[in-house]
C-alpha cells in the first residue's frame, strides 16, 4: 500500500555528515521485500510496460540467488536500486533501508510531518525587490505560515525573486498559495496523469475534490487532471510584479512542476541551470520489515507538447551557473549589488 507522503515527492536526501550505523542483512526479509517491490511496481508504476519489466527482472534475480547474500542491508538496497535503474531509468524510483528514507526538509516528528519551515530566508533584498528561498515544499503549517506572512509583508514588491536552487520537492500547497497572488486570471498550468489501476487500487494521492486539480478526458488506462490557478479573491498586489525564478540541477520533482508552470505560462523568467529531471510522482511504500521504496504512479507534463521534464529537466530562460543566478536576477532587477552582499543585508 502506498503510504501518505508528499504529493509529488522529492529528491533523495544527501548523505548525513556522520556515517550511519550498519544495518544487518537478513535474507528472508530481503526476499520478502523484493517480492513486494516486484508486485508494487508491476501493478502501479506509471508506465505499465516498464513496471512489468521491473517485476520480471526482480523475480528473476530473486530466483537465481542474486539477492541471497550481502555485507549489509544498505549494500543490498543500493544494488536493487541500480538494477531497477538499469531496466528503466527514472528519477524517483529508489529502494532503501527504511530508516534512511528521506522526506521534506526540516526535522521530523517520529513517523510524522516536518516541524520546521522550509522557507530558509526571505525579505527585502533591494528597493522594491522581495526575495524568498524554499528548501522544499512540505506543505506543513510552519512553512505555510511563513508563506502567508511573506505575501502579506511584500505586497508592494515590484520584483519577486523566488529561489528554489536547493529545493528537492514536496507537494502543491506552497506553490498554490503563490500562484493565487501572481496570476490575475484563471490559468491552466500543467497536466498530471496517474495510472488508473494505481488510483483505483490505492485511492487518489490528491486532496478530494480539489478545485485546482480538474479531471479531464483521458485514455482508459489513466486518470488525467489539469492543475489550475484561481486568483485570490482579495489579492495583495503581486499580480503585476516581475518574477525571477532561480533554478539549479538540485531543483527537483515538485520544484520542477513549479518551474514548468511558471515558464509555460510566461509568468516568470527562469535563471540558472536546467533542473534535476524528475517528473514522476507517487508515494513511499514499506517493503518487507526493513525497507521502503518510492513507487512513481503518475507523471506531470506540458500540455502544449505532451512532454515531461523526466531526465532532461526544465531548461532556464537565462542559463548561468547556479551560483551566479541571484547575481543575474539582481542585475535584471536594476540593482548593482551582488548576491552574497544582498543576502547579507536581507531585511
Amino acid at each position: 500500500m502506498l503510504t501518505a507522503s508528499p504529493l509529488l515527492a522529492q529528491a533523495p536526501q544527501g548523505s548525513p555528515t556522520e556515517k550511519p550505523a550498519a544495518v544487518p542483512f537478513d535474507q528472508a526479509d530481503a526476499a520478502k521485500a523484493v517480492d513486494e517491490l516486484a508486485t508494487a511496481l508491476g501493478e502501479n508504476f506509471v508506465f505499465p510496460e516498464a513496471g512489468t519489466a521491473y517485476e520480471k527482472m526482480l523475480r528473476g534475480k530473486l530466483a537465481d540467488g542474486s539477492y541471497a547474500s550481502f555485507a549489509d542491508a544498505r549494500a543490498f538496497a543500493e544494488t536493487v536500486t541500480a538494477d531497477l535503474q538499469a531496466v528503466h531509468k527514472d528519477g524517483h524510483v529508489r529502494f532503501r533501508v527504511r530508516q534512511d528514507e528521506g522526506g521534506p526538509p526540516g526535522a521530523r516528528r517520529p513517523d510524522g510531518p516536518p516541524v520546521k519551515s522550509a522557507v530558509a530566508r526571505s525579505g527585502w533584498i533591494g528597493d522594491g525587490v522581495a526575495y524568498i528561498e524554499f528548501r522544499g515544499f512540505p506543505g506543513n503549517e510552519e512553512t505555510m505560515a511563513d508563506v502567508r506572512s511573506f505575501i502579506a509583508g511584500h505586497a508592494k514588491a515590484k520584483t519577486l525573486i523566488v529561489d528554489i536552487r536547493r529545493n528537492g520537492g514536496g507537494g502543491l500547497a506552497e506553490m498554490n498559495a503563490l500562484f493565487a497572488e501572481l496570476y490575475k486570471t484563471p490559468t491552466a498550468l500543467v497536466t498530471m496523469d496517474i495510472r488508473r489501476a494505481a488510483e483505483e487500487r490505492h485511492g487518489t494521492p490528491f486532496p478530494d475534490n480539489d478545485p485546482l486539480l480538474r479531471k479531464v478526458a483521458s485514455p482508459d488506462t489513466i486518470i488525467r487532471r489539469e492543475h489550475w490557478v484561481t486568483p485570490a479573491a482579495q489579492p495583495v498586489g503581486l499580480g503585476d510584479a516581475r518574477v525571477f525564478l532561480l533554478t539549479s540541477k538540485r531543483t527537483f520533482s515538485a520544484a520542477e512542476h513549479f518551474s514548468l508552470a511558471l515558464k509555460r505560462t510566461g509568468r516568470a523568467t527562469l535563471i540558472g541551470e536546467a533542473t534535476g529531471g524528475g517528473a514522476h510522482f507517487g508515494g513511499v511504500a514499506p517493503m518487507g520489515e526493513g525497507y521502503a521504496a518510492f513507487i512513481p504512479v503518475g507523471r506531470t507534463f506540458d500540455p502544449d507538447t505532451g512532454k515531461s521534464w523526466e531526465a532532461t529537466g526544465v531548461a532556464p530562460d537565462v542559463a548561468v551557473p547556479a551560483e551566479k543566478a541571484l547575481d543575474e536576477a539582481l542585475s535584471r532587477a536594476g540593482l548593482t549589488i551582488g548576491g552574497e552582499a544582498a543576502l547579507a543585508a536581507l531585511k
